[in-house]
Order: C-alpha cells, then sequence, then structure tokens
C-alpha cells in the first residue's frame, strides 16, 4: 500500500546538489582571499580550504540522511576538535595530524581568544602563532551554513546571506590593505547573480512555457535565450564596474577592526636616541656596534631623526595616522614615492644593544633574520617621514636584518637656488632660550635664499664654535642637550661642544626662523674609508647633523658641528666673529655630571610587568574557559534532548524483527506529530491513533499508513527489508511534510519538546495520577457543583 503522493519528499536532481556545492565553494573560496596580507601568503590556505570542504560535506551528509539542527551543529564541533589540529595546528599534534590535550585545549580556548590575538598581533602573522584558527573556524561554521540552506531551501538567496557575513567578516578582521578588492568583489557578485539565475530557470513553476509533448523543443529553446542574456549583463555589468573603479578607486586605506583595537605604538616611550650620544663615544671607540654591508659612498646610517624640543631634550615625533611622520608596522614597499639610488643593506648587530633599528635612506622593506625574526617583524615601526625605524622588543648581539632601500642624491646649494623650503609640519619647539632669536636673525642677515639662510647658520657654528667631547685630557664640554647647556653654549665666551650640542643648536636657530629643520643622529665612515664593502660603527664615527627640508629636494644635509681639530687652548683663543648685543646671562647653573648614561629599567618592574601579562593571560584563559563551560552548560539540555530522540529512533530503526520496525516507525511518526502539538490518546490502536492524527494535523496519508503498519505486522509473514526501508521513508515524508507546514521556530520548538519522550513513562503514569486524584479531590469537597446543596435529593430538600 503507497501513501498519497501530497506527502511523498521530492527528489532533489543530483545536478543540483553538484552546483549547489560549487557554487557555495565559490563564495567562500571569493571571501578567504581577502586573508591574504594578513598572513602575508597562502600559508593560511591549508586550513580555510579544509574548513570549507569539511563544512560542505557534513551539510551534504545531513541533508541527504535529513538529520536536524541539533546533529548538524554536533557534526560541526566533533570536525572542528577532530581535524582542527591538523589544519589550524599542526605543530601540536603528533605526526601532523593525530591531536593531543594541548591541541584540544587550544582549540577550545581558541573559540574565544583567537579573534582577538589576530586582531592584536601585528600584521602579517605567522601562522605558528595559532592564528590559523580564525579562517578555519570562519569557512567551517559558514560552509555549514551557507550549503545547509542551498541544499535544504528551494530559494538559494537565503544561503547568501552566511556568505556575505563571512565576505564581511574577513574584510573587518584583515589589514588597510586589501588582497584584490575588484576581482574578489566581482567573483562574488557574478556567481551569486549566476546561482540565482540557474536555479530559477530549474524551478518547476518557472518554466518559460507549457512545457507539453510539443512545446519542449520550444522550452529548451527560451530557457537557453534566458540564460545567455542573463550571462551577457553579467560581462557588461563587471567590465563596467571593473573600469569605473580605476577612476573611482579610494586614495585611501580602508578602515578596519585591527586600526581601532590594537594599541598604539608610543614612540615618547623610549628615550631620545640623542641622549645615548656621548656615552658611545666614551665607551665604544674601540667597540663594534653594528656592521653594514653594501653602504654606498656618501651615504650615511641613521638610528632616529628628532624635531621636536621640550627643553630638556630633543625627541622623535609620530604625527599621528594619517600624517608623513607617522609610525606604522613594518611592511613591504613603504616609501613607495622615494626616489634615488636603490641598495641593499645587510646589517649584523655586534655590541649594540637599544630599540633605534639602523638603517639609511628612505627604507622600503626591513626583513628580520634568525629565529626571532616573526617577533621582530611583529614589534617593529617605521616612519617615512621621520625616516626612523624603532622595534620595541630591542636589537641585541646575534641579530640581523636586511634593508631595502633607497638613498637620495647628494644636492648642492646652487642645484637648490632659490628653491623655498618644504611644506612640512612645523617642529613644536618649547622653552627655547630667548637669545636664540635674536641671534638667529643676525647670522643670516646677508643671506638672501633659503639655503644661503640655513647654510649661514651652519656656518657660523661650525667657523666659530670650537670641538671637544669633554672626554679626558680634552677641554671641559658638558654632555646634554637642554635649554640651559645651549644656552651656555651661545652665550659663553667661547662655543664648546660636540655634535649633541651644534646639532640641537643649530635646528633651535632654525626653528626661529620658521625653517624647517631636524636632527639626525647615525653614523658616517671618514673619507679614507668612504665605499669599503663592511662599514664598522663605533663610538669614533657616530655623529649627528641636521637637516633642512627644501621644496622639491627633500631633505638636506648640514653639518654644523667644527672639525676635530678646532679646539680652544690658552695660548690662541678664539674670538668670536661679528659680536653680538650683549645679553643678560642667566646666573651659571650647579655643574652637571659629564655623563648622564641612559636610566636602566627597574627589575623589580620587570618583574611586575611580567606578573601583569601573565595574570592577563590567566585572566583571558580563564574567562574563555569559564564562557565555554556556560555555553556547553546552558546548551547541554537540548543536546541531550536531541541524542535521546535519535537514541530512541536508531533502536526502532534497527530493532532485531523486522515487524518491530514497522511497529517502531508508526511510534515514530507518533511521537513526532505529538511533539508538534496533535493529542493522542494512550492505549489507542493505530487506526484511532490515525483518525486524531488526521483530523488535529489535516494528514489524511496517515489513515492508509495506520491500515498498511498493522497488515505487516499482524500478517502471517515478516516484511521484507525492502518493506521497512519503504515504510520509513513514507513517515520522513509525512514528518518532514509536518515541518514544512509549521514554520522555523515551531519546528525548533518541536524539536525540543519532551511530550513525546515522556509520553507513556513512568514519570508521565505518575503525573496523570496526581491529576486524577485531584480531580477527584475537589469533587468531594463540599461547595462543588457536584456535592452543591442544589444537587442534593429531593426527599432532603427542607
Amino acid at each position: 500500500m503507497t501513501s498519497d503522493a501530497s506527502t511523498e519528499v521530492p527528489v532533489i536532481p543530483v545536478r543540483r546538489w553538484a552546483f549547489d556545492i560549487v557554487m557555495v565553494l565559490v563564495l567562500i573560496g571569493a571571501s578567504i582571499a581577502g586573508f591574504w596580507p594578513s598572513f602575508a601568503g597562502p600559508s593560511y590556505l591549508t586550513a580555510a580550504v579544509g574548513g570549507v570542504v569539511l563544512g560542505a560535506g557534513i551539510a551534504a551528509v545531513s541533508a541527504w540522511r535529513r538529520w536536524g539542527i541539533l546533529i548538524v551543529a554536533g557534526l560541526t564541533i566533533v570536525a572542528y576538535f577532530l581535524f582542527g589540529g591538523a589544519l589550524a595546528l599542526p605543530k601540536t599534534t603528533i605526526a601532523g595530524f593525530v591531536p593531543t590535550l594541548d591541541t584540544l585545549r587550544e582549540l577550545a580556548v581558541g573559540t574565544v581568544t583567537s579573534w582577538k590575538q589576530l586582531l592584536t598581533t601585528v600584521a602579517p602573522v605567522s601562522g605558528a602563532d595559532g592564528h590559523f584558527i580564525v579562517p578555519f573556524l570562519l569557512t567551517l561554521v559558514t560552509s555549514v551554513l551557507t550549503a545547509s540552506l542551498a541544499l535544504r531551501l528551494t530559494q538559494p538567496a537565503w544561503a547568501l546571506i552566511p556568505a556575505g557575513v563571512l565576505l564581511g567578516l574577513v574584510i573587518a578582521f584583515g589589514t588597510p590593505q586589501p588582497a584584490v578588492p575588484v576581482i574578489q568583489g566581482a567573483i562574488f557578485a557574478i556567481a551569486s547573480v549566476a546561482w540565482l539565475a540557474v536555479r530559477q530557470i530549474w524551478a518547476p513553476q518557472s518554466a518559460a512555457v507549457s512545457v507539453e509533448a510539443g512545446d519542449s523543443a520550444r522550452a529548451n529553446h527560451m530557457r537557453m535565450r534566458r540564460l545567455i542574456a542573463g550571462t551577457v549583463v553579467l560581462v557588461v555589468a563587471v567590465g563596467a564596474g571593473i573600469a569605473t573603479s580605476a577612476f573611482t578607486a579610494p586614495t585611501e586605506a580602508r578602515h578596519v577592526l585591527r586600526d581601532t583595537i590594537i594599541p598604539p605604538f608610543n614612540v615618547r616611550d623610549y628615550p631620545s636616541a640623542l641622549q645615548s650620544f656621548r656615552g658611545h663615544v666614551r665607551d665604544d671607540a674601540e667597540n663594534t656596534l653594528f656592521t653594514v654591508r653594501g653602504l654606498p659612498k656618501g651615504a650615511r646610517v641613521r638610528l632616529a631623526t628628532m624635531d621636536e624640543f621640550d627643553g630638556q631634550v630633543i625627541n622623535v615625533v609620530d604625527g599621528g595616522p594619517g600624517t608623513s611622520s607617522a609610525f606604522s608596522p613594518i611592511r613591504s614597499n613603504m616609501s613607495p614615492d622615494a626616489e634615488g639610488i636603490p641598495v641593499t643593506l645587510q646589517v649584523d648587530i655586534d655590541t649594540y644593544s637599544d630599540v633605534w633599528v639602523p638603517q639609511a635612506g628612505l627604507a622600503s622593506e626591513i626583513r628580520f633574520e634568525g629565529e626571532d625574526a616573526d617577533a621582530f617583524r611583529r614589534s617593529t615601526y617605521y616612519s617615512s617621514g621621520a625616516e626612523t625605524a624603532v622595534t620595541t622588543s630591542g636589537l641585541h648581539k646575534g641579530d640581523s636584518y636586511t634593508v631595502q632601500t633607497v638613498i637620495p642624491a647628494t644636492v648642492t646649494d646652487e642645484q637648490i637656488g632659490d628653491a623655498e623650503f618644504g611644506k612640512v609640519r612645523p617642529a613644536k619647539n618649547e622653552n627655547v632660550p630667548e637669545e636664540l632669536t635674536t641671534l638667529a636673525a643676525d647670522v643670516v642677515t646677508e643671506a638672501k635664499t633659503p639655503v644661503e639662510q640655513a647654510r649661514a647658520l651652519s656656518t657660523f657654528l661650525s667657523e666659530d664654535g670650537f670641538f671637544s667631547h669633554g672626554l679626558e685630557g680634552e677641554v671641559l664640554s658638558r654632555a646634554g642637550h637642554t635649554s640651559e647647556r645651549i644656552s651656555t653654549l651661545i652665550g659663553g665666551d667661547q662655543m664648546i661642544g660636540d655634535d649633541e650640542q651644534y646639532a640641537v643648536a643649530m635646528t633651535l636657530l632654525a626653528g626661529e626662523l620658521g625653517m624647517p629643520a631636524r636632527v639626525v643622529m647615525g653614523f658616517y665612515p671618514d673619507e679614507k674609508d668612504a665605499g669599503a664593502a663592511d662599514f664598522a660603527a663605533n663610538g669614533e664615527n657616530i655623529h649627528a647633523w641636521v637637516e633642512v627640508n627644501f621644496d622639491g629636494f627633500g631633505w638636506v644635509p648640514f653639518d654644523p658641528t667644527p672639525p676635530e681639530d678646532q679646539v680652544p687652548n690658552d695660548q690662541n683663543t678664539k674670538p668670536r666673529a661679528d659680536p653680538k648685543p650683549q645679553v643678560l646671562q642667566p646666573p651659571p647653573p650647579p655643574q652637571e655630571p659629564v655623563d648622564l648614561p641612559p636610566t636602566l629599567p627597574d627589575d623589580r618592574e620587570s618583574e611586575d610587568e611580567s606578573l601583569n601579562i601573565l595574570g592577563v593571560i590567566g585572566a583571558i584563559l580563564l574567562i574563555g574557559g569559564i564562557s565555554l563551560a556556560v555555553l556547553l552548560l546552558l546548551a547541554s539540555p537540548f543536546i541531550i534532548i536531541g541524542a535521546w530522540k535519535a537514541s530512541r529512533r536508531r533502536a526502532r530503526r534497527s530493532a532485531e524483527r523486522t515487524a518491530d520496525r514497522i511497529a517502531g516507525g508508526w511510534d515514530e511518526l507518533t511521537d513526532r506529530a505529538v511533539d508538534y502539538g496533535a493529542r493522542v490518546i494512550p492505549g489507542a490502536t493505530r487506526g484511532e491513533e490515525a483518525v486524531l492524527l488526521a483530523d488535529s494535523m489535516a494528514v489524511p496519508a496517515v489513515t492508509a499508513l495506520a491500515d498498511r503498519a498493522d497488515a505487516e505486522v499482524f500478517g502471517p509473514n515478516d516484511p521484507s527489508a525492502e518493506d521497512v526501508d519503504a515504510f520509513w521513508k513514507e513517515v520522513d515524508g509525512i514528518v518532514v511534510g509536518l515541518g514544512s507546514e509549521a514554520g522555523f521556530w515551531k519546528r525548533i520548538k518541536a524539536r525540543l519538546s519532551l511530550r513525546s519522550l515522556l509520553g507513556g513513562s513512568a514519570l508521565q503514569t505518575g503525573f496523570q495520577g496526581l491529576k486524577t486524584a485531584a480531580t477527584a479531590r475537589i469533587r468531594r469537597e463540599p461547595g462543588t457543583i457536584e456535592n452543591s446543596p442544589t444537587d442534593a435529593p429531593e426527599s432532603e430538600t427542607p
């Protein structure tokens, strides 16, 4: 006996299943391409593609077996923990694929913490740090949702929602520099429209004409014309979009979550590089700080550029996001507009130990080598405007790196000619000695062009001043470049100092005249050593100079420091040329120590910081573990209900006798109907139950199915396995029909209902007995309707 045709589940063609799966792979593949800049290459594709394949497979098998949402969720969780080690955390597994306890722990914690770790790590990130969890988890969950909606619903448009959400998440968790946005968007748009169009054509209700015997050729012709027309429209639209994007592409980088979550780098957390100048001169005269290979003749190695004076020190300035002097994580092509000679420098650190990264020119790329390369890459920042690099990890002996850079061409005063000063951000100098304003104006009185003014300041200091480091055997020259030290240098009978004082003095004099000037500290070889294959930086070739910006020429170096052999002596005191009006000098301050070494960090502060970091990590792990436990606790009742129902279905489906399997199929049908709200009388026959179901659920086919079940169970022969399969198929079809008419929320409520599980159980019987006893007691109590005086026998009426 067969069921009614209206209850048969339509068989989905294999071509539609295959087409849907392919389109899901295309959409998700287009989305995950956006992770390429975050990982600086294809290293993440194994985890991402693995997640897509697993998710699509789970969705396909679950749709074929008609498994519910709880089973699909359970399979997804199992796949995440079973394959997550091999695809996302291979270093924690045995032989690259067998998960260990560490694998399972990191996967569990990673569902909560991996998102923040990815966003707070300087891109490009390394998969060795566990960052592959994010693409693996995203693609796994999204492919399960997208493929499930595509295979189970008649309208594939619903499947575009999770695919679109994935595209947005990839952009949000990516970098400001997109991968291939035009191609990525075009593929996503074309695939989406093509998917919707083909599914619409395949829909039975969308035939172009009535497909009868004589109209089949015409129907196929009309479908082909619609498909070709849609393809042409897509091609034209994509071509127009690509052509338009070439003219309308935004010039600014897009904003992503990383921009707001990563704590901003603050260069002021580190002492000014110029404070260590005298220390290097005194202690490292014969010590090789680092070696540079490939430095062209005339080029200078830079440590830091400083242009903001506060009265105590001159500092490196960070102009903030969007400015030319902003510090940002190192990446490729950091100085795209640099002009000059491209060179490659190999830097090997020896006794140098500081955060300022030696480099030259306008660096395009800095690549670290060795075991700590990833740590340096994530902790190093560069400012193309300041031409300064700093690593928060600090350089130490044995570190090495390669610098791809551009060395600007050397220009003369004649070449600069009448060029104006460059239009760059003026320095913010505070607490500048008052006498510098008058002195600067007097020095440049006869200069006519901007470059002549800058040269006049440099010449005044280098010719009228004397050189001394203040070391043993030299004339007293105090270290430092505070306002008081510069005031003493300028206002004394003799100007005595070294690069530190003269470079700062010229920069402050230039600032009083509105010149864009800055101090640069670095190294360069003597003339006799220029052009050598290797340059060894030490305390003898350390220098500080001044750079002034000219329109069209950039930053041009000036050396205001007197020659080292221009020293004062008692027999020949060189008077200052062109004496200036006397100004009131401040009282001589107390003598400062000659050398003030940089303050070393307190070990206790380092220990406290380590404890704080460990505390933060512990708190994150604790919160993640508690969150996961709470989620599992909240979800446990639903998981138990789903597992209970699935276990009972398997027991019925796999009963030893085939007749019991038929009876179990009917019981499964009535249980599902009870979950959807049907009323079934305990102890009723199948025929009576069928009548109740047909009336309450409007499913007439159950009457015929009940008769068939009675015939199979009570017949002379046991039904065959084919009969059992056919019976269960009809049962599943009726159940699917109940769900399709009920709506989404009612289906969820039915799957979580306990009515079918408690029906006929001891617990249900106990509740029913209590209810019956309570009803009887109410009827016996005085004052009730049954025992009211109006219902008493007439003989007892007064």
